[in-house]
């Protein structure tokens, strides 16, 4: 047992000075008074900074230099964790864009194998497609978009929440018997990469669609006679959306009132790509070469094929450029994606028999130490640059 003392501690629901977190093995065993602390106990002082839950990124392409598209390996998920480390990310969904059949059964396979060894650090795959709306493709390649195929989807649905927790469709595209189906078995479906009008979003939503992909893009937009999937997402309190706060993907103020409109069901999420944590000007994402500069990713027909942004960074971004409060933003990286997929039994907060996994950083947003799992790690591994860069 150790404990950390001397730090705010955002707990999800207070924040906490004076008072030390108590870790035995890979779970908080308790929050206590610092007065209260034995001084038997080996302790950290964390002089001042910040103490969240580790975030929780439900879409990730790739980062690190990595894509999973590209590798669909252990390997591939080894780097994207430690790549997330360096920005206060510890559990994720790797994310795999539009693809062949194969590749989907090679992922399925991959994250079940994975996640017996490490279920905390992969909750389980994002399939952001294929079965979505060639008009909304975005950088998707638009050769693997396709109808769903009733064998194909009874293997995803057979391989349950624990495999996939997370699939990406047009709702508009897919039999709401489908859509159920996938439900059925515990999976979390998202409608995104959607030309669906307000009506079809809704029987979407009466099958069972719980959640929207990032928000505003790539998907029918709020006109007055036409309110679309993003209008329907607005009339729904009780659907979750995913918003990329990078300033590239939405304007700040469509953030802002998504905000005030989806309250605790709007969550952060990077769409990061392989540039995250690395020095690279291009890499390839659905066929297409995606050029990056200043922080921006973008094809040369000007399409954006993800983000180079980290979790602490749309943190940052919301408190900064939204003046949203530090502990809601918070919540949005961590508690609101926990509850999203159903995992904020362990997940997503500072508490008593929570795994003990956290985010250490300073008043500029700087990262300087990491739980993962009960393992302290010191601001000389995960100190953070830009986009995680390790200084």
């Amino acid at each position: 047992m150790y404990a950390l003392t001397r730090g705010i501690l955002h707990t999800g629901h207070a924040d906490l000075q004076h008072h030390a977190l108590l870790i035995d093995g890979q779970r908080i065993v308790d929050i206590v008074p610092s007065a209260a602390l034995s001084t038997d106990c080996p302790s950290i002082d964390l002089n001042g900074h910040h103490v969240a839950p580790g975030f929780i990124d439900l879409q990730l392409n790739g980062c690190g230099g990595v894509m999973f598209n590209d590798a669909i390996t252990a390997a591939t998920l080894d780097t994207m964790h430690r790549t997330n480390l360096k920005s206060g990310t510890t559990s994720y969904l790797p994310t795999l864009i539009t693809a062949p059949d194969a590749d989907i059964v090679r992922a399925l396979e991959v994250v079940r194998e994975y996640r017996q060894r490490h279920p905390i650090s992969v909750l389980g795959l994002h399939l952001e497609g294929p079965y979505l709306n060639p008009k909304r493709k975005g950088i998707h390649n638009a050769a693997y978009i396709r109808l769903p195929d009733r064998a194909m989807l009874g293997k995803i649905a057979a391989a349950g929440r624990e495999v996939v927790r997370l699939i990406t469709l047009a709702p508009e595209q897919v039999d709401p018997k489908d859509i159920r189906l996938l439900v059925d078995h515990g999976i979390v479906v998202s409608a995104g990469h959607t030309d669906a009008s307000f009506e079809q979003a809704m029987l979407g939503f009466e099958a069972g669609v719980g959640m929207v992909t990032h928000l505003f893009n790539a998907m029918s937009p709020w006109l007055g006679r036409s309110p679309g999937m993003v209008g329907a997402v607005f009339s729904q309190p009780q659907v979750y959306a995913g918003i990329i706060a990078d300033g590239y993907h939405t304007h700040w103020q469509s953030i802002a009132l998504a905000h005030r409109l989806k309250s605790d069901k709007l969550l952060l999420v990077t769409d990061a790509t392989p540039p995250v944590g690395m020095q690279m000007t291009s890499f390839w994402i659905g066929g297409q070469e995606v050029f990056y500069q200043d922080g921006k990713c973008v094809s040369a027909d000007g399409t954006l094929g993800g983000s180079a942004l980290t979790m602490i960074e749309a943190v940052a971004n919301c408190v900064q450029q939204l003046q949203i409060p530090l502990p809601e933003a918070l919540r949005m990286a961590s508690l609101y994606p926990a509850q999203a997929i159903s995992v904020d039994q362990e997940l997503g907060q500072l508490a008593r028999g929570y795994w003990a996994n956290l985010a250490i950083f300073d008043d500029d947003f700087q990262i300087t130490g990491m739980v993962d799992r009960g393992e302290y790690k010191a601001k000389a591994i995960f100190s953070n640059g830009r986009n995680g860069e390790a200084r």
